[in-house]
């Protein structure tokens, strides 16, 4: 794993460090978009506070924005979590097992 991998994947796990941003991604999982205005609800908290988790998110490149109308719709962005899973599989992986042992 080379110093941009790591890097990368460094940034997508401190963009997920937070329980609200986790459940926007878990939400966005199990849907294919939901409007800004729904996470408010679901989480119950403030306009401003959701808002900014969600630039936290799209700044990382978790997600991604489509505007309809007055209304901003979030979706996972696919190739992100796709950095997210390797680096997930490459940290579970047999080599540490019984290292201190």
């Amino acid at each position: 794993m080379g110093n941009d991998d790591l890097a990368q994947s460094a940034s997508l796990f401190r963009a997920m460090g937070h329980p609200i941003r986790l459940g926007v991604l878990d939400r966005l999982r199990g849907e294919r978009e939901i409007r800004a205005c729904d996470f408010t609800e679901y989480f119950g908290v403030s306009q401003p506070t959701i808002s900014g988790h969600l630039r936290t998110l799209r700044e990382a490149g978790l997600v991604r924005t489509r505007r309809d109308g007055t209304q901003i719709c979030y979706s996972l962005e696919p190739g992100a979590l796709e950095v997210v899973r390797r680096m997930s599989i490459h940290l579970a992986g047999p080599g540490l097992v019984g290292v201190c042992e």
